[in-house]
């Protein structure tokens, strides 16, 4: 790294004196395990979150997502349409439950899924549609609704890096069946791992909560086939601090992303759909003229933690991979230009001027020097 100026981390956990107490708090508790802080989160998340939808705490986000489609009577046989640009988690649930994913292309301006292409590749086995907020956008909800009721297809929104977001005014995680958030450490909010499910649906909450405790809600008295995938209480308590925090971050990413929108040059910025917002899990700029790599080393070099979210798309995956499958174009596009910046509420004014006056610099460089 050149020069003295500190690195700047492309993210930040937080994990203060707060989230500590509460851990140890519980820890002498000795109710660690699915007690009254998970109760007390999953009514807390499900008010400040999702318009008072029920709520069911899991361990982490993958397995938010793979219950939901569970509890959805999802399994083998079926189809699931998925966006390629997007975590491995989103298709992975998919096939652990016996389905198939169906991958469509991306929406180039928001990089969340595009509704058409989703209708285009609905076919006899196609039962749901998994529309994924990326980066903290909203996905095209309102169409995606509108696709879904047209052909009865069910909605599990994997919203695990949208925790705060909403489309004219409706928060994610309340248009579908169900939703999926995450709670790993960089996540927008944090439970050191965890996952939460909200869903409109009372019988399918009942149904998600006999899932993810072997399939019993009395002890020894198992109503169906479940797995062990409850949350302790030790991350919910942590995770309760981290959502009383979870509107002042917010509103500091939203800050820093208008500040770096100010400032970059060179690059294309992160466009917000009408009726969106954005909560900026990650800030991505569209790096030019195959650029992008070149461009990240140069950062890393000035000490400026940037990354790639996704430099491979899932179906150019091993688990994936088919040569008959048509082409994602716009996918394959984004992970070649997509780069993400540091935005978490831990940097400061004088480093997202840094930031930007690194990436400027650069992209202000002819190509070939770059």
């Amino acid at each position: 790294m050149s020069g003295s100026a500190p690195a700047i981390p492309a993210a930040r956990p937080v994990i203060g004196e707060a989230e500590i107490e509460a851990a140890v708090r519980v820890l002498r508790s000795g109710r660690v395990v699915q007690g009254p802080e998970v109760a007390a989160f999953e009514e807390e998340f499900g008010e400040e979150l999702v318009g008072g939808l029920h709520c069911v705490a899991v361990n982490s986000g993958t397995s938010a997502l793979q219950l939901s489609l569970m509890a959805l009577g999802i399994g083998r046989g079926d189809e699931v349409v998925v966006p390629s640009f997007s975590f491995a988690a989103s298709a992975n649930a998919v096939r652990l439950v016996g389905a198939e994913p169906v991958f469509a292309d991306i929406d180039p301006v928001t990089y969340c899924l595009d509704p058409n292409a989703a209708a285009a590749v609905i076919g006899p086995r196609t039962v749901a549609v998994m529309p994924v907020h990326l980066y903290g956008h909203p996905a095209a909800m309102d169409r995606i609704v509108n696709l879904a009721a047209r052909h009865g297809l069910a909605i599990v929104e994997d919203a695990c890096q949208a925790h705060g977001a909403r489309l004219h005014g409706r928060p994610v995680g309340g248009f579908g069946g169900a939703a999926a958030f995450s709670f790993y450490p960089t996540k927008n909010m944090h439970a050191l791992e965890g996952g939460m499910i909200s869903t409109p649906d009372a019988e399918l909450a009942r149904t998600l909560r006999l899932l993810r405790n072997q399939g019993m809600e009395q002890r020894y008295a198992n109503e169906i086939v479940g797995a062990n995938m409850r949350m302790t209480d030790v991350a919910a308590a942590i995770g309760r601090v981290q959502l009383g925090r979870l509107p002042e971050w917010t509103e500091r990413r939203r800050a820093n992303a208008k500040t770096l929108d100010s400032l970059l040059e060179g690059v294309r910025t992160p466009q917000v759909a009408d009726g969106a917002r954005h909560v900026y899990h990650q800030y991505t700029v569209g790096v030019p003229d195959g650029r992008r790599d070149a461009l990240a080393a140069r950062l890393q070099e000035r000490g400026i933690g940037c990354a790639v979210y996704y430099p491979t798309p899932i179906h150019r995956l091993r688990p994936y991979e088919d040569p008959a499958r048509p082409p994602l174009p716009e996918t394959d596009r984004a992970c070649e230009a997509v780069l993400s910046l540091p935005v978490h509420p831990g940097v400061g004014e004088g480093e997202l001027r840094r930031i930007a006056e690194a990436v400027n610099e650069v992209m202000a460089q002819p190509e070939a020097t770059v």
